[in-house]
Parts: C-alpha cells; structure tokens; sequence
C-alpha cells in the first residue's frame, strides 16, 4: 500500500514537472504569439528515390538576396545554444502580426518588395531549384506541411515548406511562394488559457498585379513566376486560421515524430541481433573447442618430461606482449577513443530517458559537447594505462597529445569546412565566438580534466603481464593471405558495418537533408550491436594472427576493430550517387569533409573497442596456461 501512495503521489505532482526550456506557454486572448523563422535549408521534397539533395548550404532568412519582409528596426536574433549553432540554427523575430483567436481568416498583407534585380531573382530561382525550404517557429513548434507516408498511408507533419515550385510544367521557369495559409491548432487547458499544439503551412503563389491595389489571398490564380531579366516586385501575404484540437501539450510532438516504415528498423535490428548472436556463439565454440584443448594439452605436460616443442598461439608466449611500433600514437588513439565512446554513451542514455526534449534546439549537440570536455578524464586515464602497458616511459609526453593531437586534428578538419561555408555564403557557417566557445571548452576543461586522468593512470600504471618477454624477437613466419592487416580490416568490418547500415540511412539523412531523428532506441540498441560485433570479430581475428605465429597483434586489432569506417566510407559514397545531386565545387567538398569526419569518429571509436577486447581476451588467454 505504501509503493500505491507513492506512486499516486508520484503521479498527482508529475504534471507540474517539466524539463528545462520545456514548460508549455499559457496565451490569453489577443496575445501576441511569435512567429521566428530560422535558416532555410535544402530538403528532399519526398522520400522517392527519384527525388535528391541538391545542397548542403544554408541560408539565413535574412539574406538580403532573398528580399523577405523584415521587422522594423531590423530583425533581432535569439540567443541560442551551443548544439543549435553547431548545426545552423539562426533564428531570429519577423513582422508577421498573430495574435491568440484573432483575425480568423483574414486575408493580410506583409509587405511589398520593389525593384528586386535580376541577380537577386536568379539568385531565388536557383535555392527553388534546389529545393529549398523555409523553416519557421511558434512557440517551439516548427511549421510543416501535413504528408501521407506512401507506405504506411499515415498523415503526419514534415517541417519545413517548400520556397517555390520547380515540379512539372514548371522545371524550368519556377514559381515563388509569396502567401502563406496558416493554420494553428490549439488546446484549452483551462477556459480563458490557450496552448499552441500544432504549426501547419500551406505556401502558395500567387500571380498577377504586385504594386498596387488591395491585397488577394486568392490561391487559384495564376502563380508568380520570376522573370530574370529585368527588375522584379513581389507582394507577399498570409492568412491565419485557428483550429481547436484534442491534442495535450504534452504530446504535441507525436505528429511531428514519424518513423518512416518502422518495420525497417525492427528488420535491421532483428538483423542485426541474429548476425551478432551467430557470431558470438560461432567465436564461442572456435575458442572453445581449440583453445580449452590447446590449455589442457599445454598444462598436462610434466615438467619433467623432455622438452616438447610449442606450436600455434603459445609458441609465441614470449612475444605476444612484446612493445609495438609507435606505442605513443597508439595509445593517444586508444585514449581518444573511450573518450567519445563514453560521450556517446552517456548522450544516447540522456536521449532514451528523453531528457533531449527536441524543443530544446541543439539540445544533442551541446550534451555531447559538454560530456566529451568532461570525459577528458577518462581519455587521458585510459591512455596513460595503455601506454605504460605497453612499455611507454615517456608520461608527460603522452598526456600532452592526448589532450591536444585528436582534438586538433578534428578542429582543423571543422576549421577548413568552415571556410568553404564562409565563401559559400552559407549561414551555417560557425561564428567566431562559437569557435572561441569551443577553443575554452577545449583548453578550459578537456584539457586539465585529461591532464588529471593522465596524472591517476600513470600513478596506477601498466596493467601487469602474464608472461615474460623474450629478449630476442622470434621470426615471423608468412601470414595467409586473408590476415595481411589490409584484407583482415576489410573483412573484419563487413559485419559491423552489416549491422548498422540501415540506421545509418536515417541518420544520414538527419545530418544532410535536415531530419529530424528521434528513433533513439534503436539507435542505441543498433550501437550496442556493433559494439558487441566489433569487439567479438577483432577477438577472433586476433586469435587467428596468433596461430598464425604472428604476434604483433596491437596495431592489427586496432585496424581490424575499425575496419567498418572503410565501409562507412563506401557507403557514403554510395548515398551520395543515389541520393545526392552536387553541383557546386563546394557543396562537394562539405559532403566529402563530414563523411570523413564521420568515418574518422567511426575508426577511433571501434577500433579503440576492438584493441581493448583483443587486449582483455589474450590476457585472459595467457594466463590460462602454464609457461615453463
């Protein structure tokens, strides 16, 4: 009866919880209720696989190119987050005057633009063209268009609107949209409190005479086509319409949050596990059955029987724990790794428990920047561990670049992006103050919290062997084909990577073709899979370079856990043919740049999972047999 009255109790104070930046907005009659727009961005019109990005610029609404009504005074910006930076957001007011219940259906005029040049107009024919889409905002909602899954047949809302029309009869002549149909949907909590529950646009082009006489929200007239040789005038205007609706602010989002064909997730998932169980229990019984009989046979020799030749993997016992090459570099990557893994982690657990609400903007994006400048610990720790494993004497130096050679890499690589967005006059570009932002989360925390964990790991030192080393290095014989590291990465990444591409279709698709993606729970069960795969395929990789009789295993777990970056790789290229329609020099290099990022973070995470399992498992093996 107690755990009964706490749970009532529980559930009587829980409508009064709300999350930070997610507390609804009580409107009273003849409030003002904001509109924000925010950049335009490219968009795939439909998930057709005839239709295709053909950007990967942003554009901030107040572009002057574009010539939309700005407030008076000019337009002020929102202050906005970290992650909502990072990814474009510029949102800023606009002149549209809405006000709670008022002015149902009445046809209003914006403003009109005069004399727009011809490289203005050209330059608002090409962003229709390329399918671009205005993004708009009330009270954290975004503004979309009512869509029909052709799979499912279910209506939900896709954000965003499109600029014009370039389908049909109208390919080669596009036509603006300059009227917007708005329709809010709103919710009575309590009688004289009203809630905003849903945004819909429906854009339309409306033709005709531009300058002069009363306004017409008639959207069965002619469209307005813009001719790109001389000076043009556009009239823009909108009609507002209230709608009451049964939706509860708290789940207002559910229209928005549609998962396209939810059966392709359970497949891949599905996929995925039986791909995972298979080899988990094939690695099982190889280990098993070879290795349990390899121990029982080493162990049973007596010791004061003649001395009997080792063969296969405790023939190089002696060197198996050898030092590698470059052992610094190794263990800087091994370092960097866990770090973004932990990142990721803990970023996916925050997303499950839905404390990323996504009216909170960037909200992603600034908890796995906040957690990867506090995980600094964690990189420097299992860095300086690793590398006082495997022989490293030099402490101060490895705790120096651990804290600062991945990160610039990645800063550079951003840095050089970011110039190709500057000249592409994209709005996405990162502002100097968010770099600088970046630069002190960086130095300011990553970087002492990894000198710290440098600090513990090195006074915690190597992890002990259990086998000596020989002084003299034995000969390696020649490895089959199928294991020269090269072969072995490629292989070893196709079931990794068979595990996850289907997601990896979403979540391509949420980064390049501004999507939003929500289907966490897959995405975290998806990343535990190939963590698992990861980690299971190096293992037995490792196992058979061993027999092999080829004992510098480090760098070949490494390469072998992160083959599935290789295959990421392909992939991306693959989308880009089939879903990508880059023209500009430009949008090219920025696709190529965030694949390789993509790849890069892919490579470090798995192949840090991969070196660590290989690690665990020939200790454990080592340690099973009897070394004379």
């Amino acid at each position: 009866m107690s755990l009964l009255a706490l749970w009532l109790a529980f559930a009587a104070t829980s409508q009064a919880f709300y999350l930070p930046g997610a507390a609804p907005h009580d409107f009273k009659t003849n409030e003002s209720v904001p509109l924000l727009v925010n950049a335009l961005t490219p968009m795939l019109s439909s998930s057709s696989e005839e239709v295709k990005l053909k950007s990967m610029v942003n554009h901030d609404y107040y572009d002057s190119r574009f010539h939309f009504c700005a407030p008076s005074g000019g337009p002020t910006y929102q202050a906005e987050g970290l992650g909502s930076v990072l990814f474009g957001d510029r949102i800023a007011n606009s002149p549209y005057d809405i006000r709670m219940l008022q002015d149902d259906g009445v046809c209003k005029q914006l403003c009109i633009q005069r004399d727009i040049p011809p490289d203005d107009v050209k330059f608002i024919n090409d962003r229709i063209k390329e399918d671009y889409a205005l993004n708009w905002l009330i009270d954290g909602l975004p503004a979309a268009e009512i869509k029909i899954d052709l799979r499912t047949e279910e209506t939900f809302y896709d954000a965003g609107f499109n600029l014009g029309n370039n389908e049909g009869s109208y390919r080669d002549q596009p036509t603006l949209n300059n009227h917007y149909e708005i329709v809010l949907k709103y919710h009575k909590p309590t009688a004289d409190t009203y809630r905003v529950v849903g945004v819909l646009v429906w854009p339309a082009s409306i033709g005709g005479q531009q300058d002069s006489g009363s306004p017409s929200c008639n959207t069965d007239s002619e469209p307005l086509i813009l001719d790109e040789s001389k000076k043009q005038t556009i009239r823009y205007t909108y009609r507002v319409s209230w709608n009451e609706s049964d939706t509860a602010w708290a789940t207002r989002w559910d229209n928005y949050l549609h998962i396209f064909d939810p059966r392709i997730h359970w497949f891949s998932l599905v996929n995925s596990i039986v791909i995972v169980v298979f080899l988990c229990v094939m690695v099982s019984m190889i280990l098993y059955r070879n290795v349990s009989r390899d121990i029982s046979r080493y162990n049973a020799i007596d010791v004061s029987e003649d001395v009997q030749e080792d063969w296969g993997w405790k023939l190089v016992h002696g060197e198996v724990f050898r030092t590698p090459q470059n052992p610094l570099i190794l263990s800087i990557m091994v370092g960097n790794g866990s770090q973004i893994s932990a990142m990721v982690g803990v970023t996916l657990v925050f997303a499950l428990f839905g404390f990323l609400s996504p009216s909170n903007r960037g909200s992603i994006a600034t908890v796995m920047m906040v957690c990867w400048s506090f995980f600094g610990v964690i990189g420097g720790y299992v860095s300086s561990r690793v590398y006082a494993s495997l022989g490293g004497t030099d402490n101060r130096k490895n705790a120096f670049l651990t804290a600062t050679c991945f990160p610039t890499a990645i800063f550079a690589i951003i840095f050089l992006l970011n110039l190709f967005l500057l000249t592409a006059g994209s709005s996405g570009a990162v502002p100097f103050g968010t770099m600088l932002t970046i630069v002190l989360l960086w130095f300011g925390i990553s970087s002492p919290l990894s000198a710290i964990g440098s600090y513990f790991g090195t006074k915690h030192g190597g992890i002990r062997n259990p086998v000596r080393v020989n002084q003299i290095p034995r000969q390696i014989p020649p490895a089959p084909k199928y294991l020269t590291p090269w072969i072995a990465t490629i292989l070893s990444g196709i079931l990794p990577f068979g595990a996850a591409f289907v997601e990896l279709y979403f979540v391509l698709s949420s980064l390049f073709a501004s999507r939003a993606y929500y289907a966490f729970g897959f995405l975290a069960l998806t990343a535990g899979v190939v963590g698992l795969t990861t980690a299971t395929v190096t293992i037995l990789f490792t196992y058979f370079i061993l027999c092999a009789e080829e004992y510098r295993w480090h760098w070949r777990a490494f390469l072998t856990g992160g083959g599935s970056a290789i295959w990421l790789i392909a992939y991306g290229l693959f989308y880009w043919a089939t879903r990508l329609q880059l023209h500009s020099f430009s949008n090219v290099v920025l696709y190529l740049g965030y694949l390789l990022l993509l790849a890069l973070f892919d490579f470090v995470v798995t192949g840090t999972i991969g070196f660590l399992a290989s690690y665990w498992a020939i200790r454990k093996l080592y340690t099973s047999i009897r070394i004379d």
